[in-house]
């Protein structure tokens, strides 16, 4: 009698994953019992969640590092040993319904521990939903982040957060949604919250603001050679390079100590032997920081090819920092200085262009007395050629300043150092202003040609736009076409190109200036802005390019922009990622195609317009 009615042992949550938890098939690349020494690294985090003198478990990490079984096995711990009233929050309703369906629901079926605690779906008197699961002793809700009412509208004990820095900023008019849902555990005194997410900007990373909240643990290794324990950081992992190239199949791990180089299975070998160590005092919230270098699913030649992949372009790096480093995303250093790039004007005009020219594009900006224009040269690896930047004086209303722009797009003609004659391939016209119907007219009697009407559009908390997308804008006439520009992501590029500095040799996404051509302040347009991080009405932190203090024209940044997205609209790719990880050029073929690639506007019969291009049509 005594025996049955004793508690059960203390168990720690990786001792019940290791005894219970079985990986589904369908949910896991590798299916079968759960081991927690696969991933020991996530042995500290799981045991911290079920530690009597922790609160809050916070953990910033990159992906591929088994995170979501972290969670999988936290709900299934407190639904098994201590069942408890369960708030498991989403970034958004489809998310939370996605995890329900393709992780919850396997591991409630394959994992003998768990089967038969939650009522059959299909019974009538079930009160197990997508978003709603019932065991004996508790519940389980689901919500998305975005759901004001299903945070705050009931009491719970556990609250389980994942991927907390895609979460709104506020949740309805509710405000921060996880401590909406924490103000929901106050009559709980052996209340739990978990918080994870691969961390976002710097600046308004919430999973970096409660990291720093707490102990900030990191994971020390020992090295497999002299035993010195040591967080494994990027700057460690070292590869070869030669006349070819880099060479990340080269890739090992460089020890602090002892300058040993660790082979993947001697870093892993490490990972297993690691331990969590706090370098800051705890008060209630254990943090963790799971850096690169410690998953089994990831090896060092894949995280350099991604660096390589990813380095010459903001945006892709800024990905790679998040998500495979793990880190929060800090702003760089601005871009080499205007006096810096002069400095590296080279002696080539239009008429000697280096053989590395491929085909050249142009750039258009519309300004209230005048048109610029900017012709670029591209190469492999969209290396870039400046041949010149031209100033066209006149009243864009009128005809007169157009036909001058359309003569000098139609007639231009460079020649590169190999005997090649190169006339503009593409043309991107910026719509903007006041003269937005003479753009959309001028692209219009020119389609054929390849010349565009665009509009810069800039990124918001949804994410990045392309440079150069398939969607159009919408416009009043239904024959023309407006194309979309993501400017903020073609500054994010540019900043990163103007840092490389061109070498003898092909060197890619570098920009080449000519020794003439240029106007005085053309280095100080190309600069003229810079990334400034505000607070928007709805209460989020936003990236922003603005101009700098003082500077007053940004026609040339404008005119590149433009120039580098009439180069993207064009059929021929010029970057490629071999097996070695340097960007080669698609070769060009005689059946190119030379029209635009998107489907054809169905021709709509119109009255025609007075001011009309005449014989430019």
């Amino acid at each position: 009698m005594a025996a049955m009615l004793a508690p059960p042992p203390v168990q720690t949550l990786s001792e019940w994953a290791d005894e219970n938890r079985v990986l589904s098939s369908e949910s896991s690349a590798e299916q079968g019992k759960w081991r927690t020494s696969r991933t020991e690294y996530l042995r500290g985090i799981m045991d911290a969640l079920a530690d009597p003198a922790v609160q809050v478990v916070s953990v910033m990490k990159p992906a591929q590092v088994g995170w979501t079984e972290v969670i999988n096995n936290a709900v299934g711990y407190y639904i098994d040993r201590d069942p408890s009233s369960i708030l498991t929050i989403q970034p958004t309703v489809k998310m939370a319904e996605n995890w329900s369906k393709k992780r919850l629901t396997p591991m409630l079926r394959d994992t003998p521990a768990l089967r038969g605690k939650i009522k059959d779906a299909k019974s009538r008197d079930s009160d197990n939903t997508i978003l709603e699961k019932g065991f004996p002793g508790g519940y389980l809700a689901i919500v998305g982040a975005n759901t004001p009412n299903d945070l705050a509208s009931r009491p719970v004990r556990i609250v389980l957060a994942d991927e907390v820095d895609k979460y709104p900023p506020s949740a309805g008019d509710f405000g921060d949604p996880i401590l909406l849902a924490l103000s929901r555990q106050n009559t709980f005194w052996n209340r739990k919250t978990l918080i994870g997410s691969t961390p976002g900007h710097g600046q308004s990373s919430t999973v970096l603001a409660w990291y720093k909240q707490g102990d900030q643990r990191k994971y020390h290794v020992p090295c497999p050679h002299c035993d010195t324990e040591q967080v494994m950081r990027w700057e460690r992992i070292v590869w070869d390079k030669d006349e070819t190239g880099h060479k990340p199949e080269t890739a090992r791990y460089l020890c602090d100590e002892c300058g040993c180089l660790w082979t993947d299975a001697e870093r892993m070998r490490a990972v297993e032997q690691g331990q969590w160590i706090a370098t800051a005092p705890f008060n209630g919230i254990a943090s963790f920081h799971i850096t690169i270098g410690l998953s089994p699913w990831v090896s060092m030649e894949q995280i350099v090819r991604k660096f390589l992949a990813a380095k010459d372009f903001a945006p892709r790096l800024r990905q790679w920092v998040n998500e495979v480093k793990g880190d929060p995303w800090e702003e760089r250093g601005e871009a080499s200085s205007a006096e810096e790039l002069a400095a590296r004007a080279e002696a080539y005009d239009d008429q000697s262009l280096p053989e590395g020219v491929r085909f050249i594009t142009a750039g258009v900006d519309t300004q209230d007395d005048r048109l610029e224009y900017s012709l670029i040269g591209w190469g492999d690896g969209e290396e870039a050629w400046v041949i010149r930047h031209e100033v066209l004086l006149g009243d864009p209303g009128k005809l007169a300043v157009w036909s001058e722009l359309d003569a000098a797009l139609k007639d231009t003609t460079c020649v590169t150092e190999d005997g090649r004659s190169l006339r503009v391939r593409a043309a991107c016209v910026d719509s903007g202003g006041h003269y937005g119907s003479m753009v959309l007219s001028f692209a219009r009697a020119r389609a054929s040609r390849k010349i565009y009407a665009t509009k810069g559009i800039g990124n918001d908390h949804r994410g990045s736009k392309p440079i150069w997308g398939k969607a159009m804008l919408r416009t009043k006439n239904a024959g023309d076409r407006l194309w979309a520009v993501g400017v903020d992501t073609a500054k994010d590029g540019l900043q990163a190109r103007l840092r490389i500095v061109p070498g003898e040799e092909r060197t890619p996404k570098a920009v080449h200036f000519p020794m003439a051509g240029l106007s005085a302040d053309y280095f100080e347009q190309l600069t003229s802005e810079m990334v400034v991080t505000e607070l928007t009405r709805e209460g989020r932190l936003q990236r922003k390019w603005k101009m700098k203090p003082g500077q007053k024209r940004n026609e040339a940044l404008d005119c590149f922009i433009l120039a580098e997205a009439a180069m993207l609209s064009l059929p021929t790719r010029l970057m490629r990622t071999s097996y070695t990880g340097m960007p080669v050029a698609e070769p060009e073929t005689a059946d190119e195609p030379q029209n635009d690639p998107t489907p054809p506007v169905p021709v709509v019969k119109q009255k025609r317009n007075r001011q009309r291009w005449g014989g430019y049509s």
